[in-house]
């Protein structure tokens, strides 16, 4: 199994060992958002084998203050496979929207110029993020990382050879709509993630969420799908590493 994005850091996991040992023959991929997860995320890379990391600047900390040189500087580090948490937040503000497209823009430029694929965020803001990506993202292969559009705009993604996201909103009995893109898409174009330690999959709802229930997304997959579990895993994880290089 690969959980292609998580935040798995020491503030919301003090049994971290425990949980990356259940993973250990999978591969986790950490993502960071900020000034500070992006050094955690390079002591988890360095301390764990199956632990790979993205760096990156979430769009929430957009009119705050951030560091893109750390990004820059570090983003050919071993097991750095990705820019990435970056992308589009407007839920909860619209106010800083230009803001927002600057940073995303910049750290675009970043993975084109270093090779590096991005994993990204969008939340409200699906058509800016669209026109973004067509326009700006030459080269770079792309994770949407927790999709949560329609089959239409799943369909133009996968167009510009993005890859999607699929955690653990697939399992909750309100996900109708991503049940059609899952049902309606190759799964050659779905990987598979958690969010860790939030969107907890179906039965462990309401609990801290952990890459190991990845499982639980792949199941509702088979289902949909009507291919074994066994099928989804091996199919997602090929996916996976034709995106994001884990040879280093």
């Amino acid at each position: 199994m690969v959980d292609t994005h998580c935040h798995i850091f020491l503030e919301d996991y003090p049994d971290i060992d425990a949980v990356i040992k259940k993973m250990e023959d999978n591969i986790i991929i950490v993502s960071g958002v900020d000034n500070a997860s992006n050094k955690e995320v390079i002591e988890l890379c360095s301390r764990y084998s199956n632990v790979y990391g993205t760096l990156g600047i979430h769009p929430e900390s957009a009119s705050l203050s951030y560091d893109l040189d750390f990004v820059s500087s570090h983003i050919n580090d071993p097991k750095i496979v990705a820019v990435g948490e970056i992308g589009l937040d407007y839920y909860y503000t619209k106010d800083n929207r230009e803001a927002q497209i600057d940073l995303f823009c910049k750290q675009i430029e970043i993975a084109i110029s270093n090779n590096k694929p991005i994993v990204v965020h969008s939340r409200d803001a699906i058509s800016d993020t669209y026109d973004i990506i067509k326009k700006y993202n030459i080269g770079s292969k792309t994770d949407i990382h927790c999709f949560s559009s329609s089959l239409e705009m799943a369909r133009e993604f996968i167009k510009l050879g993005c890859k999607l996201g699929i955690g653990g909103v697939l399992t909750f009995k309100n996900s109708s709509k991503l049940k059609e893109v899952v049902k309606g898409i190759d799964i050659c174009n779905l990987l598979l993630e958690t969010d860790s330690p939030y969107m907890t999959p179906v039965p462990f709802r309401g609990k801290r969420n952990e890459p190991y229930n990845i499982k639980y997304v792949a199941r509702v997959i088979s289902d949909i799908k009507g291919i074994p579990f066994d099928d989804v895993l091996k199919i997602t994880s090929e996916n996976a590493y034709k995106l994001f290089d884990f040879n280093k």
